[in-house]
């Protein structure tokens, strides 16, 4: 057990040193940054969500509006190198509300089975760390082709939605789930590879690009909970229905 552990951080250091070696000082140190930026969006979208279950804040549909003005507000007021921390403390409050959007959703999971929580938490955080290692060792540029694709597939998929609304197929709306994952996973490759591209052309946006993993890591963990919970919901109706 001791021998495979070592074993596994002897392959993880490899790799690490690796990654490493092959880009320049600033894109690494452009990465640190933006990964923690982005893991400090997504403590404040826990502290939003946790102060929303727990009733000590609860902003309501005023979070989803605030969420809507401050994405614009990241879209329209670029960087220009003076209003880092005003952008910072903007994504900051996005993922704050972010997470009190996600509140209600996660207090029905908790009163259906909370351990659903703690596994779409476990599997989006694996998921997102190994594809976005994976699109770093891999080829410089390999997964840019994929950019236009996915934003078509979101598009589709945003289609469908409106005409479901309508005809409110269950069919539908599993397969969007399913394939919201992986266009989500697809995406974390894709804009991984993307900021490093940016980042030699000279965008050191760390905020912009924080945003945009944070998208991906929320869409994916929202769509986990969703899939993780109606099966759970299916093996509780099928204990009902045995006794």
């Amino acid at each position: 057990m001791a021998a495979t552990a070592q074993n596994i951080n002897e392959r993880f250091q490899r790799l690490i040193d690796g990654i490493g070696e092959r880009y320049e000082p600033y894109v690494r140190q452009h990465l640190s940054k933006v990964y923690m930026v982005l893991a400090s969006t997504a403590a404040a979208s826990a502290v939003g969500a946790m102060l929303q279950m727990r009733d000590f804040v609860d902003l309501g549909i005023v979070a989803a509006i605030a969420s809507l003005v401050l994405v614009l507000g990241l879209h329209f007021y670029k960087d220009d190198g003076k209003n880092y921390y005003t952008r910072l403390s903007m994504l900051y409050a996005f993922g704050f509300c972010s997470g009190q959007t996600l509140g209600p959703l996660l207090g029905y999971i908790c009163s259906i089975n909370s351990a659903i929580i703690l596994t779409a938490l476990v599997g989006t955080f694996v998921t997102f760390l190994s594809l976005s290692l994976a699109a770093l060792v891999a080829e410089q540029g390999k997964f840019l082709y994929l950019g236009g694709m996915l934003v078509s597939v979101i598009n589709t998929m945003a289609l469908l939605s409106l005409f479901n609304m309508i005809f409110k197929s269950y069919f539908v709306q599993v397969t969007q789930l399913y394939v919201g994952v992986f266009v989500m996973a697809a995406f974390i490759v894709y804009d991984t590879q993307n900021i490093v591209e940016k980042c030699r052309l000279g965008n050191r946006d760390v905020v912009q690009h924080a945003l945009d993993l944070f998208f991906d890591v929320l869409s994916m963990f929202r769509r986990l909970l969703i899939i993780l919970t109606q099966k759970e919901e299916r093996k509780q109706a099928e204990r009902r229905k045995k006794n």
